[in-house]
């Protein structure tokens, strides 16, 4: 969901920049035709294999790509966990194909096209296929990747050809049955931490670093050289573990919030060009804060009241943008000071809904 929200602010900034380098730094003048769309398809696989290898191998790189990796089940919506900094990464490389002399139009056709592809080769349905192994990357080239078993681990960077694994030594076929997710798991809900994690162990490595080289290596160093301990520091005072079971109450409301979510989303995009900047921008920040309340209620976190009432200003804030009447303003104003004034009696009946206690 927080990737489709992403979405409405990136698209079209990613193609200013990829239009202003094209105008100002293109060394070449390419035109459409079939062989350049061939060479551009060609080009963009091959940058997009160097890009993924970095994603792993280069700790600044995995800190906006491990959210990709983190579900421990593969399936079709794991394609969809690309946050808004693993776009942009995916721009910087990219940016490539304009300074060849590609055009922006025809670079927004094909990363289109690129994009829908990989989609398909996120799921367990799909056995092998045969001599299409051999050229393309397919479910099972990429179940490997996604896999945290010993021999899986950095394997299958393609994206639609796998021969340039086979060319650069990384390629792996699919032997064992793979175990998806990190080689130590979130164990977490929690939308915050999925997303910022490995940038919070890398401040602790970085704040560790007793020079520069030290502090560039927990940039562009290895994954595997950011010392574990800062992960479990970071889990003992931001996670809790002592959650009790999830409740009813707690899975209705979660429900009900993830479907209202849902909701919210289809009608940004589908009426996106009818709504107004301030329209847009607060029901992308309705969604996205709607996201991470589901998160922290099953984390069983104190603050979601907070984050509830911020919802709840933001939805009126929205019906008035919509129906801007004085009466509803008025209405609105009463209806938030109302939980100011009542402030306790509603917290402790809301901690004793979701959580059954105060």
């Amino acid at each position: 969901m927080a990737e489709r929200v992403t979405d409405l602010i990136t698209t079209g900034a990613f193609y200013f920049f990829f239009k202003f380098i094209y105008s100002n730094f293109a060394i070449f003048d390419i035109k459409p035709s079939v062989e350049n769309w061939i060479l551009i398809f060609l080009i963009t696989d091959f940058v997009w294999y160097w890009y993924h290898r970095f994603g792993h191998k280069v700790n600044i790189f995995w800190s906006v790509h491990v959210v990709h990796h983190q579900s421990d089940d593969f399936n079709y919506t794991v394609s969809t966990r690309i946050t808004i900094f693993q776009a942009i990464a995916r721009c910087i490389f990219w940016s490539v194909l304009p300074l060849l002399g590609f055009p922006p139009d025809m670079i927004a056709i094909f990363l289109i096209i690129h994009g829908v592809y990989p989609f398909f080769t996120h799921t367990q349905l799909i056995g092998k296929l045969g001599w299409i192994e051999y050229i393309f990357v397919t479910p099972s080239h990429h179940r490997v990747h996604h896999s945290s078993n010993p021999i899986y681990l950095d394997k299958n960077y393609g994206d639609i050809l796998i021969i340039w694994d086979k060319l650069f030594g990384t390629f792996e076929e699919e032997k064992e049955e793979p175990k998806y997710g990190l080689t130590k798991p979130l164990n977490s809900y929690s939308f915050l931490w999925q997303h910022f994690h490995f940038q919070l162990e890398m401040l602790l490595a970085w704040n560790e670093a007793t020079n520069w080289k030290s502090k560039l290596k927990v940039l562009f160093g290895n994954p595997d050289d950011i010392d574990p301990k800062h992960r479990e520091i970071l889990e003992r005072k931001l996670l809790n573990k002592n959650k009790a079971l999830i409740n009813f109450s707690l899975q209705r409301v979660i429900l009900a919030n993830t479907i209202n979510t849902l909701l919210f989303l289809f009608i940004t995009l589908l009426f996106t060009e009818y709504l107004t900047t301030l329209q847009q921008t607060l029901l992308c920040l309705f969604i996205l804060i709607s996201i991470i309340n589901s998160g922290a209620m099953l984390e069983q976190k104190r603050w979601v009241f907070y984050l509830d009432y911020m919802r709840f200003v933001l939805i009126n804030l929205i019906v008035y943008l919509f129906l801007p009447i004085e009466l509803i303003l008025n209405t609105i104003i009463l209806l938030l000071i109302i939980p100011l004034v009542f402030y306790k009696s509603i917290q402790h009946k809301y901690y004793t809904y979701l959580y059954n206690s105060y």
